[in-house]
């Protein structure tokens, strides 16, 4: 992603393997700009990519879908700037293909007898509106060349955050229950001060294994509220180890645990009550400080003393792949006989 935003203006990172790209005002040929993008990813990372280009980001994914379905005719590169281009993508595109349209729209898009991208962008798209949804509309739009999805500048921030994990052994007894929520309160913690927000209620769950039939089954949760919107993870740590304490039921093999905040906004998003507690300045100091040390020494340098640093619960990593692009440790090797 940072090679890719080097060469570009202006980018919305739109997943963990895609990026959207503004290419208003670029000279020279598209497609050429298109291969030495995707030859300076493949030269540095080592990773394929490809490549689509057109004036709607529902075109640049079906431009892309395409690169990638005939790579070897179009070298990863397609750009439906081209009037001519496009029309024979969009005929020789299923209506499924199209970016958004799920399984259970195709079966309501071949019912209105409609099996191409073409069909789509041809179809009246206040009528599909009024029918399905304003995204349809607006994707039979895109698909006919009119913009209507801009570029996200940044991403909102999350309505929820949960961070939970299977353990990598059956846990029976509520300590190792409890560190483990502990980390993943962490964890979570960690996400929403990187959000700038706050929350006010969390839900904790536990529950065993659910497809052993000779295992006893067992899954509980439950929500508390907590004092005052709070990113404190002490005060988090505090509130969900003492829900485990309400869940835990002896005689079961627990196999996962989950946290999950609730309730987010941002700092001066809540009603506040006059006689209601506030987190207190110190504990926003004392989080900035947690935070500056972790992200240059590492993430758990300085953590909660419920947090274990080797827990022998931890899920299981011994197949794990290396980080063979992002760690120098774990760089490929050569040998030459």
């Amino acid at each position: 992603m940072t090679l890719i935003e080097s060469m570009v203006s202006d980018s919305e990172v739109y997943s963990i393997d895609e990026i959207f790209c503004d290419l208003t005002g670029m000279p020279g040929d598209l497609t050429e700009f298109g291969r030495k993008l995707r030859a300076k990813v493949l030269k540095h990372t080592g990773i394929p990519v490809g490549v689509g280009i057109a004036h709607t980001k529902t075109l640049a994914k079906l431009a892309n879908h395409t690169a990638k379905r005939l790579q070897a005719q179009t070298g990863g590169v397609v750009d439906l700037c081209d009037p001519f281009k496009r029309d024979w993508v969009l005929r020789n595109t299923a209506v499924e293909e199209v970016w958004g349209i799920g399984r259970r729209m195709t079966a309501h898009m071949q019912a209105l007898g409609i099996r191409t991208a073409m069909d789509l962008a041809k179809a009246d798209p206040l009528l599909l509106g009024r029918k399905f949804s304003v995204v349809l509309e607006k994707t039979v739009r895109e698909l006919a060349g009119t913009s209507c999805l801009a570029l996200e500048e940044a991403a909102p921030a999350k309505q929820e955050i949960c961070c939970s994990r299977m353990f990598g052994m059956r846990l029976e007894t509520i300590e190792p229950i409890k560190e483990a929520v502990a980390t993943y309160a962490q964890r979570a913690s960690e996400k929403l001060r990187a959000q700038h927000s706050l929350c006010k209620k969390i839900r904790v769950s536990i529950r065993t294994g659910m497809f052993n039939p000779d295992e006893a089954r067992y899954a509980n949760g439950l929500v508390v509220e907590l004092p005052y919107p709070t990113n404190d993870v002490r005060l988090i740590t505090k509130a969900a180890t003492q829900v485990v304490e309400r869940l835990f039921r002896p005689g079961f093999r627990y196999s996962k645990a989950e946290i999950l905040l609730m309730d987010l906004r941002q700092p001066g998003e809540f009603t506040d009550d006059l006689f209601a507690h506030t987190q207190p300045a110190a504990a926003d100091k004392v989080m900035n400080v947690l935070d500056e040390i972790n992200s240059r020494w590492g993430r758990g340098t300085l953590r909660a003393a419920a947090v274990p640093a080797a827990p022998a619960w931890a899920m299981r990593r011994e197949l794990m792949s290396p980080n063979y692009t992002t760690r120098l440790d774990q760089l490929w090797t050569v040998n030459a006989n």
